[in-house]
């Protein structure tokens, strides 16, 4: 068990020790209740219901490394709480919502069981060193520059088609990727 923890916080490391500065936007609207609106100059969100996810991007990865880290921004501009059900990618055999976080001196990752919350009327960002979505059985590592797609369905929102920019596999720890 400890082993597996391990192998977990080493395939992690280059998530929680290097930043994205890359911004992602929606390219794909399949889904009806899915748009794009601008939310700062240089900045778009991708509304789906009373939903809107902002920053999407996903790190380059090392050569080798099977897992990749991917974040966003969601915010519930609504009075009903909504719940990440669950995502998918054409990049990643499993693709999984984790939070990670220090026990005794070991980084211990783990998945989020029965979906992630957003409640209403606040905002969860999923970042660097805290929730994060983590891309696992990835074939062909993502490389700088390319944009990775992804699925995510909400119970209430339902599904929304996201494209994620790859940024640089190396940054600083406290980089979100979006400045203000």
């Amino acid at each position: 068990m400890r082993s597996n923890i391990l192998i977990a916080a080493a395939a992690a490391f280059p998530l929680i020790t290097t930043g994205a500065v890359a911004h992602g936007t929606s390219a794909d609207h399949h889904a009806s209740n899915q748009e794009v609106t601008e939310t700062t100059a240089d900045h778009h969100a991708v509304e789906a219901g009373d939903l809107k996810i902002a920053h999407p991007r996903v790190r380059a990865m090392l050569p080798g490394q099977p897992s990749g880290g991917g974040y966003m921004v969601i915010e519930n501009t609504g009075s009903d709480n909504d719940r990440l059900l669950t995502l998918t990618s054409p990049r990643a055999g499993k693709v999984e919502v984790h939070t990670m976080e220090m026990n005794n001196d070991v980084m211990v990752m783990r998945p989020v069981k029965g979906g992630l919350t957003i409640p209403a009327g606040e905002t969860v960002t999923l970042e660097p060193g805290g929730l994060h979505v983590m891309f696992m059985q990835v074939e062909k590592g993502f490389q700088e520059g390319e944009s990775i797609p992804l699925t995510l369905e909400f119970e209430k929102a339902g599904k929304v088609d996201l494209e994620l920019t790859a940024g640089p596999a190396r940054g600083s720890a406290s980089d979100t990727g979006h400045s203000h």
